[in-house]
């Protein structure tokens, strides 16, 4: 009798360990994103996939997510993919880390896309060839300009996604395509 006890207990101790460690949340709310689950994906290679159409979610950042995403602004690890088409890494690389992240600052600030692609160039790009991506240090920059311009933003009284007059790259080398 006791070693039945003993095997059901060490079953149920089992059971609730399992649960335990099964329950680690590591799905991203799509609708209501994670900003640190997002990057960890992003660098996992792991973001959820729509199982209808076989394409990455893109997750629904919103205005009070830019704080959390700048945090990330200025990391240049290479990524294994964006969700987005791969044309914007074909001819220059693995996509960063943190240039995509300013792509989802851009795109929360416009209310769309900010582009096809999650490279920036240089203004006097004539397409969207590698040769006019940013260098390590243009991101860096690039990111420099976006935290002055989220500064002056919370300053001026918040930030509308309506408002897009104020440019962050405005002074800059760089556009998105």
């Amino acid at each position: 009798m006791k070693t039945m006890h003993r095997i059901c207990t060490l079953l149920m101790l089992l059971s609730l360990a399992f649960t335990w460690v099964s329950c680690t949340d590591d799905t991203l709310d799509v609708e209501n994103p994670d900003v640190d689950l997002f990057v960890k994906q992003l660098k996992d290679g792991a973001l959820a996939v729509n199982e209808e159409t076989g394409t990455v979610i893109m997750p629904q950042f919103t205005v009070d997510d830019i704080e959390s995403l700048l945090n990330y602004a200025e990391d240049l690890s290479e990524i294994p993919s964006f969700p987005l088409a791969p044309v914007s890494y074909l001819a220059g690389g693995k996509p960063r880390l943190g240039e995509c992240v300013l792509w989802v600052i851009e795109s929360i600030r416009l209310g769309h896309n900010a582009s096809l692609g999650c490279r920036m160039v240089r203004n006097d790009a004539v397409n969207y060839e590698g040769i006019y991506f940013l260098t390590d240090e243009q991101v860096l920059d690039a990111a420099a300009f976006y935290r002055r311009w989220w500064t002056n933003e919370q300053h001026a009284g918040g930030f509308s996604v309506l408002d897009t007059a104020a440019e962050p790259l405005a002074g800059s080398d760089y556009r998105w395509w």
